[in-house]
């Protein structure tokens, strides 16, 4: 029975401290803590989405600059004026 109480008492300090910790953190208002998470996925989206982006552009630039060496080193052959 000493044992049951001890735990109850253990689970109840250890409840209070999570909801102090809460409460430190995020304040009285609870709807930061629940938008919060979809905030952070919002951003990492966005970032994921930045550098998908960016990566695209990049690699259109360099598919343009190995077409225009590629020109450069190989000039169209000289057209021929037929017979007359």
């Amino acid at each position: 029975m000493a044992r049951e109480y001890d735990t109850q008492l253990i689970e109840s300090v250890a409840v209070r401290r999570a909801r102090m910790r809460e409460l430190l953190l995020w304040g009285r208002q609870r709807r930061v803590r629940a938008t919060g998470d979809g905030f952070r996925w919002l951003r990492i989206g966005l970032v994921l989405a930045a550098v998908a982006c960016a990566g695209c552009v990049g690699w259109s630039f360099l598919k343009g600059v190995i077409a225009d060496q590629q020109k450069a080193r190989n000039p169209p052959p000289a057209q021929s004026e037929g017979p007359r």
